[in-house]
């Protein structure tokens, strides 16, 4: 069974023809893929290892290594809250309980619209504004009790600009055919790249 639309498959072929390696790939996919329903499926999985030549068992060693991939079905807005040191000496924990109440779910569930899962998360590398969290990986910083719900109330609403969850990007990237570096298998390489050769130099 196919799970990638017709223009998504279009899309990681362009992907696909970027790197040397085919199976180099494969992270970009699982992106695309999380893209398209918002985590990812064994369906998707099993494409992608068609896709690159590989194994359905090597995309999911892949998947299941990084956090930011969901294998199970998540709300539309990830809220991930920072637990570790500096959040948790500036009111992480109170936070984390003040959103389970606003939300009525426990940490690493799923509100029954649909719309909101709350989860821990380890450092997000923004210690000096503590307590921070992400909304769908996007940074909210000194975040208290009373803007959290702010928070909640302008995600309920039409006014953000916050993707639904799995859109890394609201650009895609774009690469003018004049500035590709070449797809080259390691193997075949006969000589340094074009941009490393100085005028005049052999």
């Amino acid at each position: 069974m196919k799970f990638f639309s017709e223009e998504n498959l279009e899309l990681a072929d362009v992907i696909i023809s970027r790197y040397p390696k085919p199976r180099s790939a494969m992270i970009p996919l699982l992106h695309l893929a999380q893209e398209q329903v918002g985590w990812v499926t064994d369906d998707a999985m099993a494409e992608i290892a068609e896709l690159v030549g590989t194994t359905s068992a090597e995309v999911l060693g892949t998947c299941s290594f990084y956090e930011m991939f969901k294998r199970h079905q998540v709300g539309t807005y990830v809220i991930n809250i920072c637990a570790t040191m500096s959040c948790a000496l500036m009111g992480a924990e109170e936070l984390m309980e003040h959103a389970e109440r606003r939300l009525g779910v426990k940490a690493g569930g799923t509100t029954a619209d649909g719309m909101f899962t709350i989860e821990g998360a380890e450092c997000q590398a923004a210690c000096t504004e503590a307590p921070c969290l992400q909304v769908n990986y996007r940074h909210r910083y000194r975040v208290t009790p009373d803007e959290f719900d702010s928070i909640i109330d302008e995600l309920s609403s039409t006014d953000h600009n916050v993707p639904d969850h799995g859109v890394l990007s609201q650009i895609r990237q774009h690469i003018p055919e004049d500035r590709f570096v070449g797809a080259v298998p390691p193997g075949d390489v006969a000589s340094a790249p074009v941009w490393m050769h100085d005028e005049g130099v052999d």
